[in-house]
């Protein structure tokens, strides 16, 4: 593939949509497992779910299906631009540096992951947004996709929707600046053994361990972007729980402890596992089929 070529767009939107909807229910957990036990937040003070699979339960029971899925929309179109630019500039950008995929080194993987993380990252932060909230409030938020989006603009302006995008784009260089190098190491390693070639079962091991790498890289900003981004603004331009990134960080840490950073972190794993075949076997065949 040319450094302008755009079949690692078409081929990464489409997996990414593809990983997205077979994970939703997962990562929503992951969202109200962050949310819930925030001590300066009556909404979300009380500890509602034990565990993931305590919160599949409930949050099924008391809400229905249809709050597993809730932000769905949101998510879908998050992949269509985040997914679609990320893996599109991560590749544009390997070719960029290299010609051949056999010359790529670990540190311009690295590179080029982390680069493409944040500028797919902050581009699609809105839809990251409108996910986050649609996730958190579940069955109680009003309206669909387009009624939130409005309302969010409206009550926030442009600055709500790009709420939390430093964060968004430190935990996607984090995010992409690990998996993907690792992705790509751990294939090329697996290849260059002789054990497999370049076959569905070198995909899975792959992206298994990315899918680890990336779930303990990001996991403390994940905590902290998932708080930032669900808290409303004030009328007068405040916040109500926390003054900035850095502040909610040390009041997470002071006030719940070290491993609140790392709360929702199986339901993290699960899903940065599967997501992560799943993405990457769907990729892999993708580009077999070149379309």
């Amino acid at each position: 593939m040319s450094a302008l070529s755009w079949k690692p767009f078409l081929y990464g939107g489409l997996a990414s949509i593809t990983a997205e909807c077979g994970t939703f229910p997962i990562d929503l957990t992951k969202t109200r497992l962050q949310v819930q036990g925030q001590v300066n937040d009556a909404k979300y003070k009380e500890i509602r779910y034990r565990g993931m699979m305590h919160a599949l339960v409930r949050i099924f029971r008391e809400e229905g299906l249809k709050a597993l899925y809730s932000g769905i929309a949101p998510a879908m179109l998050r992949q269509a631009s985040y997914g679609t630019i990320k893996i599109g500039t991560y590749q544009s950008l390997k070719r960029m540096f290299v010609e051949h995929p056999e010359d790529e080194t670990l540190m311009i993987n690295v590179l080029c992951g982390i680069l493409s993380g944040v500028i797919s990252s902050s581009i699609a932060n809105p839809t990251d947004v409108l996910k986050i909230r649609m996730q958190a409030q579940g069955s109680v938020i009003q309206g669909g996709m387009m009624c939130n989006f409005i309302q969010i603009y409206q009550n926030e302006g442009t600055k709500g929707l790009w709420k939390g995008v430093s964060l968004t784009a430190q935990r996607a260089a984090l995010v992409v600046g690990v998996e993907l190098p690792v992705y790509d190491f751990t294939k090329k390693q697996i290849i260059m053994s002789g054990y497999m070639g370049d076959t569905v079962y070198t995909h899975f091991l792959s992206s298994f361990t990315c899918g680890l790498a990336g779930a303990l890289a990001s996991n403390p900003v994940d905590v902290v972007r998932t708080r930032m981004m669900n808290q409303a603004s004030q009328p007068n331009g405040g916040h109500s729980n926390y003054k900035g990134t850095l502040d909610c960080l040390l009041q997470t840490w002071k006030n719940e402890g070290f491993f609140a950073l790392y709360k929702g972190f199986w339901p993290n794993w699960l899903r940065l596992g599967p997501w992560n075949i799943i993405f990457f076997v769907t990729y892999e065949q993708l580009k077999k089929l070149d379309l």
